[in-house]
């Protein structure tokens, strides 16, 4: 079964444009979720949404959004106001400029897309508009209407298709030095240094995804077996880090620790970018599908 899209509307590059379909490149369906149930009884509560001043439940009817200007007084807007603000990004991804992909800092990322062409008329002007990207190494900035707001996406080719990431507005992103501008300038002995990158280049290996396993879901998943099955929850050790009082010798014994560690082959790396990091809601992982089978 095909993946339903979250939006379809235009690719647009000045004159250039096709028709696109948006989908969410990630998941989070697998995750354990919780019911909230009444002890007592054991069934199911249901949340009421009731008006905060007579305590009486609101009919679906009668809801309505509002936007408060003083305390206690609201504009009151109506989804049929809300949808009929007019924006052309609303139907159509319009690509404003193009920027190397290194000047984007990382912090501005949000969610994730995948585009693709939503009929066979539109195959020809993607593949040009993707192509072109590619060529030149650059990134898409455009504009578009996700849920009622409009979002920056960075737009860059991923196999056939593109990938699109909404950005933060500068205004959604806090300025680092609220909290680095305390921070000392401390100049590091250079055997230390030594010390830590030895560490460092002893754990290097390469990015992975599929050795990412997901440990609280999995404790999770124990606990719930136990408790079904009569038995008591699993005892999981947790070991506290603590500040390091020395750290010429916590250096030293990690660097020790590393040498005696069993050695991994780092997986090798496929030549295709977009089937090497391919997860999400197109197909599950080893873990995911393990987690699953015992929680069934």
């Amino acid at each position: 079964m095909a993946p339903r899209p979250n939006w379809k509307g235009y690719l647009k590059l000045s004159l250039v444009s096709c028709s696109v379909a948006l989908y969410s490149a990630t998941s989070t369906s697998q995750r354990i979720r919780f019911n909230i149930i009444n002890r007592e009884t054991g069934n199911r509560v249901r949340n009421e949404v009731v008006d905060a001043e007579t305590g009486e439940p609101v009919e679906q009817e009668d809801r309505v959004k509002g936007y408060q200007v003083e305390k206690g007084r609201y504009v009151l807007l109506e989804d049929k106001e809300l949808d009929e603000v007019a924006l052309e990004s609303t139907h159509t991804i319009d690509i404003e400029s193009f920027v190397p992909r290194s000047e984007v800092d990382e912090i501005y990322l949000d969610e994730s897309y995948y585009i693709a062409p939503n009929d066979k008329v539109a195959y020809e002007a993607f593949a040009v508009i993707r192509e072109a990207m590619r060529k030149e190494d650059l990134v898409g900035l455009a504009r578009a209407v996700l849920y009622r707001r409009e979002r920056i996406l960075m737009l860059h080719p991923r196999g056939k298709g593109l990938m699109a990431t909404a950005l933060r507005y500068r205004n959604e992103v806090r300025d680092e030095e609220d909290y680095f501008s305390d921070i000392p300038d401390v100049k590091v002995p250079s055997d230390m240094l030594d010390l830590a990158v030895h560490i460092l280049k002893s754990k290097k290996t390469n990015f992975d995804p599929e050795r990412f396993e997901d440990r609280y879901e999995d404790a999770l998943v124990a606990l719930i077996k136990a408790k079904q099955a009569g038995k008591p929850a699993p005892k999981l050790a947790e070991v506290r880090p603590s500040n390091v009082i020395n750290l010429m010798d916590a250096l030293k014994r990690s660097v020790n620790a590393e040498k005696n560690a069993p050695k991994t082959t780092p997986r090798r790396q496929s030549t295709s970018s977009h089937r090497a990091t391919r997860t999400g809601s197109s197909r599950r992982t080893a873990s995911q599908r393990s987690r699953a089978k015992r929680a069934g």
